[in-house]
């Protein structure tokens, strides 16, 4: 035959009977193996949202036995020398002045408070340092539920003529429990 004539002839097509006979024919005999591999497997354990479980333990925890809410407990500290703006008081209390040194007077009585208070702020100045914290804490434990050390800080600051202003510093550097401190040049 000649290529023309294969040309012209219609092709037929295989149907999917003919398919399936010849993979029939092809494969040969088989035999269904019954297997109860499937039925023997576990069955996997229902998910447990761990994480979920764990967090909220640790938020009945934290409620219990963390600190005590800051907001209401204890009233924030500002101050500013005559003359001052309050834009000034605005930035030290957001923590926009890079603090130089810090006092901390947690297990001070009050004269040794007093004392210390005096020195730091005397040094710092004399040092160029005009930014500094003092780290009074808040007072969970004084006597008469007054925190003792926090209005000690409070009284002295007012009536130093070389501290321009302060304010309570800002949660992440100690909150109520600080004040962050503006010394005149």
């Amino acid at each position: 035959m000649s290529r023309r004539e294969l040309k012209a002839r219609p092709v037929a097509k295989p149907t999917d009977l003919d398919d399936a006979a010849l993979f029939r024919d092809a494969v040969g005999k088989v035999r269904r193996v019954h297997s109860d591999a499937a039925e023997r497997r576990a069955r996997p354990p229902a998910p447990i949202p761990r994480q979920t479980l764990a967090d909220a333990r640790a938020v009945v925890h934290e409620s219990l036995h963390g600190p005590v809410d800051e907001a209401g407990w204890s009233e924030p500290l500002s101050y500013g020398a005559p003359g001052t703006s309050p834009e000034i008081l605005r930035r030290l209390g957001r923590a926009d002045f890079s603090v130089s040194d810090e006092l901390d007077l947690h297990h001070m009585n009050a004269a040794a408070a007093k004392a210390a208070i005096g020195r730091f702020l005397g040094e710092s100045r004399k040092s160029g340092r005009l930014c500094v914290r003092i780290v009074h804490g808040k007072g969970l434990r004084s006597a008469g539920d007054a925190p003792v050390l926090k209005n000690l800080v409070d009284r002295l600051l007012r009536q130093r003529a070389d501290v321009l202003a302060f304010a309570s510093a800002p949660l992440q550097q100690g909150g109520t429990g600080a004040v962050l401190v503006l010394l005149l040049r």
